[in-house]
């Protein structure tokens, strides 16, 4: 197995946590879409400074923020993850067309300053854009670097999060590669993903040493606006150990991130999961989310080191309370709004296992093997507790009120 290339020598796996097969919740379901046309959006609240924060996650002309939100827990049913993200659905499309800044859209180059990468600056940097339903109607676009010459890729979490299939575009030779998710931590916001077909590549320079100081140069190289082209901004750092609160996918729902580097360069909708970079060059954060709406932008990252503790982990397979290796189990239900009790199925995503079943809108599902079911969350939890190519047996009620009982196979999830 490869390990990582950084400024001074190639580095071992971490010890990990306590293992188990996923996170709890999977990706068992689906929530309804939302309506055609819609932009739902994820804000982040930084302390008590009212400003608009937007994770630098590019989504082909809709823009990824909103106003400051409370933070309350997640519920049961969204901690279990869900097939399609909504603060990421775009407009069918390329995922390329520049992010609309609700009547402001001007590209990266001419609303932050930033340039074109250079040739050295492209090295070791990746362009990803990951399809976030079944009928390739949605996508994210984000940025990512190349740990080992054999294609593992360093990104955030939600660059990838609900993808159903993700290319990577490797920025030096312009090849794109199919990838797949070797596994993610959605608590921390880091992906590591498998170049398929990939060798021989040229891999970034991380810092070991992460040293990194109030008032040190800075550069953050990403796929701004989510465009497909690097460009480059650069600051300074402003500050370390800073901790933000991320609004999750439905409203009222957090998660939080602590000990970033805050940076003053233009990070925009797309850098995600790019590098932050010092003035040698070296990788010394994962650009993870930005503010607007104050007296300049302020970018977020995630420090390098503790990136690639999270990826080592992941590299050796070791599954722990916050890390999922690969892909979780599916089913591929929606389900209805308002069910009174147990999980009742609003639609089927087709090729499904659910499909395979015979699930249509109107059943609810009673049971996963001897799990009674009595709510979503339920299902869920059933669901998350199996791999997928288990065989299970899903029994269920049509709406008629005749039960029904079958064994099924279930599918790779989308990335959680």
């Amino acid at each position: 197995m490869d390990s990582f290339e950084t400024g001074e020598t190639s580095t071992g796996h971490a010890d990990a946590g306590q293992a188990h097969t996923g996170q709890a919740g999977g990706i068992p379901i689906d929530t309804p879409p939302a309506e055609d046309g819609s932009r739902r959006r994820r804000g982040l609240l930084v302390g008590a400074v009212a400003a608009t924060i937007l994770l630098a996650v590019g989504a082909g002309g809709v823009v990824i923020a909103t106003s400051l939100a409370s933070s309350t827990a997640k519920s049961a049913s969204n901690s279990a993850g869900q097939a399609v993200l909504p603060d990421q659905r775009v407009v069918p499309g390329d995922g390329r067309q520049g992010l609309d800044l609700r009547g402001t859209t001007q590209r990266a180059s001419v609303t932050t300053g930033a340039v074109p990468a250079t040739a050295a600056e492209k090295v070791g940097v990746v362009t990803i854009v990951s399809v976030l339903d079944f009928d390739r109607n949605s996508q994210a676009a984000g940025t990512g670097t190349v740990m080992t010459s054999s294609g593992l890729i360093l990104t955030n979490n939600h660059v990838i999060a609900g993808a159903t299939s993700i290319e990577v575009t490797v920025e030096s030779t312009g090849v794109a590669h199919r990838a797949e998710v070797v596994g993610t931590d959605a608590t921390d916001d880091i992906a590591v993903l498998k170049l398929a077909g990939a060798s021989g590549l040229k891999t970034a320079t991380y810092d070991s040493a992460q040293s990194v100081s109030a008032g040190d140069a800075i550069s953050s190289v990403g796929n701004a606006e989510g465009t497909g082209e690097l460009v480059t901004a650069t600051g300074t750092v402003a500050a370390t150990g800073q901790s933000i609160t991320v609004q999750g996918e439905s409203a009222g729902s957090s998660e939080s991130l602590s000990n970033l580097i805050e940076v003053d360069s233009d990070v925009v909708s797309g850098d995600s999961g790019g590098p932050l970079l010092d003035a040698q060059g070296e990788v010394i954060g994962v650009v993870t989310a930005a503010s607007s709406g104050i007296r300049s932008v302020v970018g977020y990252a995630i420090p390098i080191s503790s990136a690639l503790g999270i990826a080592r982990q992941i590299e050796s397979g070791q599954a722990s309370a916050t890390v999922t290796i690969g892909y979780p189990a599916f089913l591929g239900v929606q389900l209805a709004q308002g069910s009174a009790s147990g999980a009742t199925i609003g639609g089927v995503l087709a090729g499904t296992p659910a499909a395979t079943l015979g699930l249509a809108a109107g059943d609810t599902i009673t049971a996963v093997g001897s799990t009674p079911v009595a709510s979503a969350a339920d299902l869920s939890a059933a669901i998350a507790a199996h791999s997928p190519g288990d065989t299970v047996s899903i029994a269920w009620t049509d709406d008629a009120g005749a039960s029904h009982a079958a064994n099924v196979t279930l599918a790779d999830g989308p990335a959680l």
